[in-house]
């Protein structure tokens, strides 16, 4: 091999290699593999000074003899995870023996010899404007490091990354992720960014809309599409499916940010509770430091972290309240507007309850109705229409027809405020946006269903670019509800779209 190189004007150092027995065992014993069909008990390895020469020597060897098909990989154009880079084929030698034949450079044998540290000792003396493949590398190891709070989680990652069959897929701009076998679209996404795998929402696998657990082969083209909206988030059935440590990882540690946001929000209301009941001053304690010191002195870092305690049941809100009246002392106690006063809708002496949930300034027992084309719910800020034998009908105020109200018939318009408390049963209009796939309307259907409201009617579209927009109109008791049914249907797999619909 060495004098046919030579004579095609490719310098390169030839060395053979025989297998060491432990490794025959390794692939025999622990890889299940036939003693027959193990093809690098002898190896040929082949040193050459640039990359174009590694693929001359290619065209050079399987022009002399045959290769194995099936056998041929190219790690120069498409590395391993740990960067190792060569050229694998596998031939027919003399005497119709199997034989493998590696091809790379000077520097690829040295990085593969003695790891990535080899490149800078290999470059020592040389300047180069470009930031070299192995610091990236580095660099993106350190941000997955500090991504992962468990550093045993991040070892299982990256040893389960170095270990395992990789598959090669290609980005729309034709870029090359590694990827463990079996991944899916959900796992490259994770590999792109972050950012990319929370807001995924589907994949085109070679230009074809997939199941986001469909396994990627080799040469796959892969494009992520992404929920733009301000509420997009992973699913916790992408634990089922996922291949990666570290797109399972981020999966689970979105979900618990976002469980410590829901214990922060309950301390801190559960907090207010118990300061309106001892009567303390909301306001002021809320901006003041008060709360902050007894964050130290429980030895919490901060008040979030309180908050969360509390939330999750670790701190009673009342303990909490008890230390703050004993360290404010009678100067603070004396009560105050609660933030539930101050937040509700102000009742005096001209505004007189009607029969619904709304108060109409100046009239009692005036029937009052919600206007269909707006569906306004408690908290839209809304104004009054006098009809002709109707009573009052009541719009958002950023309806279309109120506004043309407003500037036609202004001394029809009364001044209308919610009730706080009253109880009644709203309608609510919401337009869905989604790719469209099979079971999409029945997925939407039965999440609003566990959400326990009534859906009254169901209008379905489907454009050719295969996206659908599902319009729902349902009844609910009550209002506040609205967000977390809106949430609820935006995590259903292919919707990247929900909004509360205000003009029919």
């Amino acid at each position: 091999m060495q004098s046919d190189l030579a004579s095609d004007q490719i310098d390169a150092t030839v060395t053979g290699r025989q297998k060491h027995f432990y490794s025959v065992y390794q692939k025999m014993v622990v890889r299940g593999r036939d003693f027959n069909d193990i093809y690098d008990l002898v190896g040929i390895r082949v040193l050459v000074n640039d990359v174009r020469d590694c693929y001359a020597v290619l065209g050079a060897i399987h022009a002399r003899w045959s290769p194995v098909p099936g056998r041929f990989k190219d790690y120069i154009a498409m590395p391993k995870f740990n960067l190792y880079q060569s050229l694998h084929t596998t031939v027919i030698g003399p005497n119709g023996k199997a034989i493998e034949i590696q091809i790379r450079t000077f520097e690829m044998h040295a990085r593969a010899e003695f790891g990535i540290a080899a490149h800078w000792k290999y470059k020592e003396g040389k300047k180069s404007s470009e930031e070299s493949p192995e610091m990236l590398w580095l660099r993106q190891l350190h941000d997955w490091q500090k991504e992962t709070e468990d550093p045993s989680e991040f070892l299982e990652s990256l040893r389960f990354d170095l270990g395992t069959p990789e598959v090669f897929v290609f980005t729309p701009k034709g870029n090359v992720v590694a990827l463990p076998l079996g991944s899916t679209p959900v796992d490259f996404a994770y590999t792109v960014h972050t950012e990319v795998g929370n807001r995924c929402m589907g994949a085109k696998v070679n230009g074809r809309l997939v199941p986001l657990e469909s396994h990627l082969a080799n040469g796959d083209v892969v494009e992520v599409l992404t929920n733009k909206g301000e509420h997009a988030a992973p699913s916790r059935d992408w634990l089922n499916f996922v291949t990666s440590p570290r797109a399972r990882s981020k999966i689970k540690a979105w979900f618990s940010k976002e469980r410590r946001e829901e214990a922060i929000d309950a301390g801190r209301e559960s907090i207010a509770r118990q300061m309106r009941k001892a009567g303390l001053p909301l306001q002021k304690i809320f901006a003041g430091h008060s709360l902050l010191e007894l964050s130290h002195e429980l030895r919490y870092p901060d008040i979030e972290s309180l908050y969360a305690a509390v939330g999750d049941g670790h701190v009673s809100s009342a303990s909490v309240v008890d230390k703050l009246v004993a360290t404010l002392g009678s100067d603070d106690s004396h009560p105050e507007a609660s933030l539930s006063q101050l937040g509700s809708v102000i009742t005096g002496p001209q505004i007189r309850r009607s029969s619904s949930a709304i108060a109409v300034e100046g009239s009692a027992e005036v029937l009052v109705k919600l206007a269909r084309c707006c569906t306004p719910v408690p908290g839209d800020e809304i104004m009054g229409f006098i009809t002709r034998g109707s009573g009052v009908s009541v719009h958002r105020f950023d309806c279309v027809n109120a506004d043309d109200l407003r500037r036609h018939q202004l001394d029809r318009v009364v001044k209308v405020q919610w009730l706080a408390g009253a109880a009644s049963i709203f309608l609510v209009n919401i337009v869905v946006e989604a790719l469209d796939r099979p079971g999409l309307l029945s997925d939407v259907t039965r999440i609003l269903s566990e959400e326990h409201v009534n859906i009254l009617t169901a209008a379905v579209t489907t454009a050719k670019d295969r996206t659908a927009v599902l319009r729902f109109t349902f009844e609910m008791a009550d209002a506040i509800h609205l967000d977390t049914v809106l949430v609820a249907v935006r995590r259903v797999e292919g919707v990247y779209e929900v909004a509360r619909s205000t003009n029919n």
